[in-house]
């Protein structure tokens, strides 16, 4: 008795250091028949329930961290929809509207804002589909037409980590802001209707093959999906800046000097609007650029360094050139200096260190200032308000020295270990730059050269002179921006 007293004991001790307890844990116990002998039937779970329960929980962690993952690159994405879109309203349209005289700002900021309603809506029906659908090389398909397809799950090929959504919305605020870049050159003199149709036709027949090129899958020039000419623009500098930029040269020449250009003076009205706005698309830029990182990781961080570096040296570097040609620095000419980096930097921002958007941003400074101050005075060109000096001239440039400056530490594109710019030893890169290049002056020169010819024949692009001396303002839209109360 005293032995199975001791045996009982010990059994009990066990069971409570192994964590049993109450009804010793669904283990049971039992005598052995004719022996006296306690036996335990432990019914723990097999091994194999063991690494079921063990694969469903690492199974949930992944799930989890996706979640968490996607929550992230998401809110990173929307915010930054948002910053590109306050780069076109109020950021471009303060921007522009400050440097025209004053019987012109309310029709010049109308010109950016009608392209904040008309792209979008276009977008949504086509355009799209055109830039960004599955096509042949050059142009998009049909698939997308009325948003079809475009839902909440993501698009691997585009975006992994975001809902397509997201990303069809984001890129169109790069749509949205392009045309409206154009409108500086052709400012004060172009008719409003004119100007609807004009937007309408370019954004079909130029952006959103441009855009498929570069960006679209199986685009001609798409370095991230296999382009024939895989030519690096992180965030547009061939389909944003130069497209626009070259675009805004053709129809400036097209449409003929302003009134009075340039014996009549024709100063800013109000330079503060205009300092405003460059500050807002200094601002927005980072959405611009470092949101083109599609996600909130690494190289969405290297893109922000890059761009605010780009910037801060091509004001600088404006200011200089100034300033030692007319003694002063202005103000006009800093904040046009950190444009003219913000678009250099734009398509290498996800690929240079940043001491080489420093060195972008210096050299496109200097080389803007010249194309504005020299080259533009040479020509005789009326492009009102610079816009292919600081973005037609910033872009060029800023693509080739992408091809220059690219380095597979920040962006190994091309895959682990391979070379992408030329100063790393991939010279070939160059080359594939000047063929982007290249497509994009000449898709810009015929597109809109073809598309104004139309419109003006249909119903006419400019004015009259009547009108153009009155100003915009009060003949496009009956109204007066500065309609002060007495």
């Amino acid at each position: 008795m005293r032995i199975r007293f001791v045996k009982w004991t010990l059994l009990l001790c066990l069971m409570t250091v192994s964590g049993f307890s109450g009804s010793y844990a669904g283990v049971a116990v039992a005598q052995a028949p004719g022996t006296g002998v306690v036996q335990s039937q432990a019914q723990t779970p097999s091994q194999t329930d063991r690494l079921a329960a063990l694969e469903k929980q690492v199974a949930d962690n992944a799930t989890a961290i996706a979640a968490a993952q996607t929550a992230g690159d998401n809110s990173w994405m929307l915010v930054s929809a948002a910053l590109v879109l306050m780069m076109s309203g109020p950021g471009l349209a303060l921007f522009y509207s400050g440097m025209v005289r004053k019987k012109n700002v309310l029709g010049t900021m109308m010109q950016t804002f009608a392209m904040m309603a008309v792209i979008t809506v276009l977008w949504a029906l086509v355009t799209y589909s055109l830039a960004f659908g599955e096509g042949n090389a050059f142009i998009g398909g049909l698939h997308h037409v009325f948003l079809r397809g475009v839902g909440l799950a993501p698009d691997v090929k585009y975006a992994a980590t975001i809902p397509l959504q997201t990303f069809m919305v984001y890129q169109l605020m790069f749509a949205i802001i392009t045309p409206a870049l154009i409108t500086g050159a052709f400012a004060e003199r172009m008719k409003f209707s004119a100007m609807l149709v004009f937007m309408v036709l370019w954004a079909l027949c130029v952006y959103s093959p441009m855009a498929h090129m570069v960006w679209g899958k199986g685009g001609f020039l798409n370095a991230s999906l296999g382009g024939r000419f895989p030519c690096l623009d992180f965030a547009g500098g061939t389909v944003v800046h130069v497209t626009s930029g070259v675009s805004a040269l053709v129809t400036a020449l097209y449409l003929g000097k302003r009134l009075g250009y340039p014996k009549v003076p024709m100063p800013p009205h109000s330079l503060v609007l205009t300092f405003i706005g460059a500050c807002l698309l200094w601002v927005g830029w980072f959405g611009f650029n470092a949101g083109s990182a599609l996600g909130s990781g690494p190289l969405a961080t290297s893109a922000f360094v890059a761009t605010h570096f780009g910037a801060a040296a091509a004001a600088l570097s404006w200011s200089a050139a100034e300033w030692i040609r007319n003694g002063k620095p202005s103000a006009l000419g800093a904040i046009s200096g950190a444009v003219a980096g913000l678009v250099a930097i734009t398509p290498g921002a996800g690929f240079v260190t940043p001491m080489s958007a420093l060195w972008i941003g210096l050299i496109a400074g200097a080389f803007c200032y010249l194309m504005v101050v020299k080259v533009k005075t040479v020509f005789g060109y009326d492009d009102s308000l610079d816009a292919f000096g600081v973005h037609g001239a910033g872009g060029t440039l800023g693509a080739l020295l992408t091809g220059v400056f690219a380095n597979s530490v920040i962006n190994p594109i091309f895959g682990a270990g391979k070379a992408t710019g030329l100063l790393e030893g991939n010279g070939h890169q160059l080359l594939n730059q000047i063929v982007g290049l290249a497509i994009a002056w000449s898709l810009s020169i015929v597109g809109t050269l073809a598309i104004l010819f139309i419109v003006d024949k249909l119903i006419g692009l400019r004015v009259s002179e009547d009108a153009e001396r009155e100003g915009l303002d009060l003949s496009q839209h009956g109204e007066d921006g500065y309609d002060w109360a007495h």
